[in-house]
């Protein structure tokens, strides 16, 4: 595996767009010609090497190469943007729309991403080791459909919005999040092991929900159904008992949501 590094250079105040920043775009390049490609900086194109130090060649191919950003660039934006194959790792934080599109490969962020991490993902792997904000995984604006497959892993938190829209593949979120978690969802797996705050699931038509810690406000369109005990699905593992609820029945739409809720933090229900 050929790896690439990519070591900022200075603070950066405006922001840069850097879908270009992908194992596809620097396989069967060297160090000067990764460095020779150009970002977007406001209303400026400028080459990789005014932002970073390039160090090391492109594999053969998208899946032969390794790229790691080694530093803190979370005002660095699209960062594996429809990547296919290969792997990106960043050692610090990531800026927006990390992994936006992406459908294949693996990326893996050590610090907190900013928003639109995942969005409409197709495939692949991204994993968050700390905290990120919001829309993981959600649908761009005027889109319905999300994230469509792959697997995003939040280690730490995430906000508002999460999933929304998602279609198909999983979000995994070891901490808590905010608001509207899961809204509109019409397929996938979306497992929250801390807390959420309200409005999980709303207009949700199809997919699952699990939150194993205390919904703050508990979404009122859901209708409780049984009690289930140690969760699977896959291999993503639930343990513990659930009130398993269907809905979201404040639309009208027949086919509906599952929403598996922690009986130990949520007694009320």
């Amino acid at each position: 595996m050929a790896e690439v590094t990519l070591r900022p250079k200075n603070d950066i105040d405006i922001m840069v767009e850097a879908e270009v920043i992908t194992p596809e775009n620097f396989a069967g390049k060297n160090a000067k010609e990764i460095g020779e490609m150009v970002v977007w900086q406001g209303p400026k194109e400028l080459p990789i090497s005014y932002f970073f130090d390039v160090q090391g060649n492109g594999g053969a191919s998208a899946q032969e190469t390794t790229i790691i950003v080694d530093g803190d660039v979370p005002r660095v934006k699209r960062i594996g943007q429809q990547m296919t194959a290969g792997k990106i790792i960043i050692k610090g934080n990531a800026g927006m729309h990390v992994g936006s599109e992406m459908a294949g490969g693996e990326i893996v962020v050590e610090g907190d991403a900013e928003s639109w991490a995942g969005m409409e993902m197709k495939g692949g792997l991204l994993h968050i080791k700390g905290n990120t904000k919001d829309h993981v995984g959600c649908a761009y604006r005027g889109s319905w459909h999300g994230m469509t497959g792959g697997r995003i892993v939040i280690d730490g938190n995430a906000m508002n919005q999460v999933g929304g829209g998602i279609s198909g593949g999983e979000i995994l979120i070891n901490g808590n999040v905010d608001n509207f978690c899961g809204i509109r969802a019409n397929g996938g797996l979306i497992v929250v092991k801390g807390d959420a705050f309200r409005t999980v699931g709303a207009e949700m038509t199809n997919g699952i929900i699990v939150v194993g810690g205390h919904i703050s406000r508990f979404t009122p369109g859901f209708q409780y159904e049984a009690t289930e005990n140690d969760l699977k699905f896959g291999d993503v593992e639930c343990p513990g008992e659930y009130k398993k609820f269907a809905g979201d029945y404040a639309i009208p739409q027949k086919v509906k949501g599952v929403m598996y809720v922690s009986s130990e933090f949520n007694g009320g229900l």
